[in-house]
């Protein structure tokens, strides 16, 4: 199973770029149907969005950043969603109490993929491979 990180999932609705380019060959040689996604990465996205449409002042802009919300929607729906439950939230925990040092929503993050026993897709390798266990690999880089 892999986990798409939310840079991922950033770079996939851009549809621009060579990280595109590298990471949707990757992907299409990988099984679709194993590919995942986490309710955190939504929540982040999700929260950008909104902030967006809460700052905009025009309606012009308010339209534009409710199609991009609905357009994250409908991305999402594509995919099997792992979600921060009973398990992912114990290794949270124990994540927190042997002081790993990373972003809390990364955190998060990890303590899903490890819980699934999954492989997360990112460019934050430095911040990930400080989780203990946690397989993590850069599908943007060159090969």
């Amino acid at each position: 199973m892999l986990v798409l990180d939310t840079d991922m999932i950033t770079i996939i609705l851009r549809r621009e770029g060579q990280d595109y380019e590298r990471l949707s060959h990757r992907l299409s040689a990988e099984e679709l149907t194993a590919v995942r996604l986490t309710i955190i990465s939504f929540e982040e996205q999700a929260r950008g969005w909104l902030a967006r449409i809460a700052k905009a002042r025009k309606a012009e802009e308010q339209v534009r950043f409710y199609k991009m919300l609905h357009r994250l929607l409908d991305f999402y729906r594509q995919f099997e969603i792992l979600d921060f439950d009973d398990k992912s939230a114990e290794c949270y925990k124990e994540l927190q109490q042997s002081r790993v040092r990373i972003g809390t929503m990364d955190l998060r993050i990890a303590a899903i993929v490890l819980s699934h026993d999954a492989a997360l897709i990112s460019r934050n390798l430095r911040d990930f491979q400080k989780v203990p266990g946690l397989s993590v690999e850069d599908w943007t880089n060159p090969a």
